[in-house]
């Protein structure tokens, strides 16, 4: 009984000791967090989309504090985020007032592109690709298998009218993740407030555009004329536009001879699609 009685208050005693070590390691090895860190986490946008190249806002915001990183990483937040983290961090930041959104620079759907092969596998666009780079002749427009509406997530890339990819300009936040998962490179920024796009790829001579799709760019250079203050510019058989030039750009659109110069403060009228919850091929443009 005395044996117990000694082993138990042994272990008693040494469990006391250890539990004030420990209390006492604590205070002393204890690293405190910065303060900053958990202002700056509140002022981003709580998406932890990935656009600055960290896994979360958190990350992001301990990055900045503890190893000076860019206030102006935070592209869903856009410039007023960054004055703000500014504040707090009691530094000066530039910031770009124009806000860009992607968009994706092709109308050539079923009704318009001429296909190589029915595709009946993954509704994937990358998947897609790995055959031949894609069922279309065009091998730089949308393969419209939706790989962008799945990786958004705000949910602004949908599926028109027509059946074709479009991002909702008003509910991009400009993170970048539909460009960097499209294989054909279709997708790509945007001022927010262009009166007008461009709404194709194709880098391949007009004669053959013209063969394999309605609404391509030729490569003309009507544009050029018609709106010489336009920002129009061709290159490598594809037309695009500079949008610091301010000129008139109507004449243009309705001269083009494909019509693939498309207006965008007007918009598309949308339908959507919810290709995050279809386990199977949504239709391929064109097919009823």
């Amino acid at each position: 009984m005395i044996k117990v009685l000694y082993s138990f208050l042994s272990v008693a005693l040494l469990g006391g000791l250890l539990g004030i070590g420990l209390a006492i390691a604590s205070k002393l090895l204890t690293v405190k967090r910065d303060k900053r860190i958990s202002e700056v986490t509140e002022l981003l946008p709580q998406l932890n989309c990935g656009a600055c190249g960290y896994a979360g806002c958190s990350g992001y915001a301990e990055a900045i504090v503890m190893s000076s990183e860019s206030l102006t990483l935070c592209t869903p937040g856009s410039g007023s985020v960054a004055k703000a983290l500014a504040d707090v961090m009691g530094v000066e930041v530039d910031v770009a007032t124009e806000k860009k959104v992607a968009q994706v620079f092709c109308r050539g759907g079923g009704k318009h592109s001429e296909y190589l092969f029915p595709y009946q596998g993954l509704a994937d666009c990358n998947a897609l690709y790995l055959l031949y780079q894609g069922d279309k002749v065009c091998k730089f427009g949308c393969l419209g298998l939706g790989s962008c509406i799945k990786v958004c997530p705000v949910d602004a890339i949908i599926y028109d009218d027509e059946n074709l990819v479009w991002v909702d300009r008003d509910v991009c936040i400009s993170c970048g993740k539909c460009i960097d998962v499209c294989p054909t490179g279709v997708m790509k920024w945007i001022p927010y407030n262009a009166d007008l796009m461009v709404a194709c790829n194709s880098t391949d001579k007009g004669a053959a555009v013209r063969k394999y799709c309605s609404v391509g760019c030729i490569g003309c250079k009507l544009c050029e004329k018609k709106s010489p203050e336009g920002g129009f510019k061709v290159e490598d058989f594809l037309a695009t536009i500079d949008y610091s030039a301010e000129g008139e750009r109507k004449e243009a659109a309705e001269a083009c001879p494909p019509q693939c110069i498309i207006p965008l403060k007007a918009g598309v009228e949308m339908v959507v699609i919810d290709v995050k919850k279809e386990s199977n091929t949504p239709k391929r443009n064109g097919e009823n």
